[in-house]
């Protein structure tokens, strides 16, 4: 059995508290993808500027495929 301890308002519905609590698998799965798949971690730059930029351009990659993946129809991800 699992247990949440939430500060949200009495009168948030159980379906939006599962929802929020979900969230977080989420947020680590596209940061671990980010860091394993889209180059996050292997940024060998000295600036600052470098770094953001980096970090940008592997933003705007996961989010591209992200886009991709969630235009694909159910029928075009079936392995044949």
């Amino acid at each position: 059995m699992q247990f949440r301890l939430s500060n949200l308002p009495a009168d948030i519905p159980l379906t939006t508290l599962v929802r929020l609590a979900k969230l977080r698998w989420r947020i680590e799965h596209d940061y671990r993808e980010m860091k394993q798949a889209l180059g996050l971690a292997h940024f060998e730059g000295r600036t600052r500027t470098g770094w953001h930029h980096h970090v940008t351009l592997v933003f705007l990659t996961h989010a591209f495929c992200t886009l991709q993946r969630l235009a694909q129809s159910p029928k075009d991800s079936a392995p044949v």
